[in-house]
């Protein structure tokens, strides 16, 4: 079973539904902590769980084949005291957020609502727009395998060229190895998965989710591409789907956009049936 946290409800609260927050390649559950439990504060018929997904922070081991569908499928086997009826995920997590939302369609027991944080649905072979995680991706390989402490680890990657604040948010999967410290990331799962992504095209999910699916978009990311900006549009005016555009956002939304993101949720997620 993946790892996960259930946030503590208020006091006297009753959930009457888990939503789940799903962070991105290289990421962790407790990246969303503070927006989740946010969230569970501020609409506590919820209940916010984050979810480590397969090969990253504490759910490593998972069995094969690694792809977007077998993510999914790892969050139909989440044992939590209500029912899951919501899903977030954030870049690769949204894609992972899709896949479960039709799994439990296909199950007929619908999710009320599934949002994808700059997350397109596009298929993208030349995987256009995730320049930088590539690059990210190509320095954590270069690394040595052990660090003598954390410090040791953040500095590598800053000589490596990438930034302070991104080395530190790196350093949060580092794990202890008897005397050292070492990146507490399945590299070659996720390699993998990416593979999957990159290859899965799910408008037709989105385009035929009654209203149901929510796609919130970094305005500086370069995720979406003007066709997919279009094609989230149109499926906005038809009433299909939501586009929440957040100008001043990069693919980072939840870091450069917390309040906002906090915002849409308090006020657009739907009650659980």
């Amino acid at each position: 079973m993946l790892a996960h946290e259930v946030l503590d409800p208020p006091a006297g609260a009753t959930p009457r539904g888990a939503f789940l927050f799903l962070h991105g390649i290289l990421g962790r559950g407790r990246n969303w902590r503070s927006i989740a439990r946010r969230f569970g504060e501020e609409r506590p018929e919820w209940l916010a769980v984050t979810v480590d997904l397969r090969a990253h922070g504490d759910s490593l081991g998972q069995p094969g084949p690694h792809t977007v569908a077998s993510a999914a499928r790892d969050l139909a086997q989440l044992a939590l005291d209500v029912p899951v009826a919501g899903v977030l995920g954030h870049s690769f997590g949204g894609k992972v957020a899709l896949a479960f939302a039709e799994l439990r369609r296909d199950a007929g027991r619908p999710l009320a609502s599934t949002w994808l944080i700059d997350s397109t649905p596009s298929a993208r072979p030349d995987k256009r727009g995730s320049e930088d995680v590539l690059r990210v991706l190509e320095v954590i390989g270069d690394l040595p395998e052990r660090f003598d402490d954390r410090r040791a680890f953040t500095t590598a990657v800053m000589d490596a060229g990438l930034s302070r604040p991104l080395a530190q948010w790196l350093a949060m999967n580092l794990r202890s190895e008897g005397d050292h410290q070492v990146y507490g990331v399945e590299m070659d799962v996720v390699h993998a998965m990416l593979e999957d992504y990159f290859q899965q095209d799910q408008w037709d999910l989105v385009e035929s989710s009654e209203g149901r699916v929510h796609l919130v978009v970094g305005g500086r990311s370069d995720v979406y591409d003007p066709d997919d900006r279009e094609r989230a549009a149109r499926a906005d005016r038809s009433g299909a789907a939501h586009l929440h555009v957040i100008p001043d956002a990069g693919h980072w939304v939840h870091a450069d956009a917390a309040g906002e993101i906090s915002e849409l949720l308090r006020e657009e997620v739907p009650s659980p049936g």
